[in-house]
């Protein structure tokens, strides 16, 4: 077996469609050597046919990241087709429609609840649950859009979202001892399922596609996707608690850039 995830036990959540990151996320790494177990939720029927269309059918198995009891069940189930895991990719988010789309002053608390419970605190439920089956070397990442800025329409997501980058850093913190690492991928705007559930999300692409010094393809996965391979893999013994940027350089630039 050769690769850069050769011999690798990944457990991948996210993947609803074939273009999602998460899906890309599964196919390169089964492409280099990785045993993939994918979660899914609500449609399970779809992520199971969605499944098919990796280079090797994959397990998959339901997971709802607010269900304590299928978190409290999930190392056992994940158990039936690996021994073990040495990564976990948390490709989670979801917001009610009230907390996108320019909407931030009138949304309520309970949506919003939703939106953190979901997209934010679910990284930490996520690295706990399966945190029986891991060992020094693991790594856990997650996929973020840049909260260190206000982004239109993003609303209560991108609120979510910041806090998913700090409890990044403090599951950094709090699974280093373990010999467990956190870090997350800042992917630029992509064509996914979710960007198309926010109202306006042309505003990023236009954005996007103008001022990226590296361009940027709203329909290509992959970048993305490498990015959270490479973190998954152990060419990155010593890092964690980073944000890892993909989005063609559009980070770093100024308002007048």
């Amino acid at each position: 077996m050769s690769g850069l995830l050769a011999g690798k036990r990944l457990l991948v959540t996210g993947v609803i469609t074939d273009q999602s990151i998460a899906f890309s996320v599964a196919k390169l790494a089964q492409e280099n050597g990785a045993t993939v177990v994918l979660t899914g939720f609500g449609r399970m029927s779809l992520v199971e046919r969605i499944a098919k269309r990796l280079p090797e059918p994959a397990p998959v198995i339901e997971l709802d990241v607010t269900n304590s009891e299928q978190l409290a069940g999930l190392a056992d189930r994940v158990r039936e087709h690996v021994d073990g895991l040495d990564g976990v990719v948390h490709s989670i988010g979801y917001a009610p429609p009230s907390c996108l789309g320019g909407g931030f002053l009138d949304a309520p608390w309970e949506d919003v609840a939703t939106a953190v419970h979901v997209s934010t605190y679910s990284y930490k439920s996520l690295a706990v649950a399966a945190l029986p089956l891991m060992s020094p070397g693991g790594s856990v990442v997650g996929l973020t859009f840049d909260a260190t800025k206000a982004w239109p329409v993003y609303d209560w997501m991108g609120v979510a979202k910041a806090g998913l980058e700090s409890a990044s850093r403090y599951l950094a913190l709090h699974l280093g001892p373990k010999g467990i690492r956190s870090n997350l991928v800042s992917a630029g705007p992509l064509r996914t399922m979710a960007a198309r559930s926010i109202p306006g999300f042309e505003q990023f692409e236009d954005a996007w596609a103008q001022r990226a010094p590296l361009g940027w393809d709203l329909s290509d996965q992959e970048p993305a996707a490498r990015a959270c391979l490479a973190l998954l893999s152990d060419w990155f013994p010593a890092t964690t608690g980073e944000i890892v940027h993909v989005d063609g350089g559009y980070h770093a630039l100024g308002a007048g850039s």
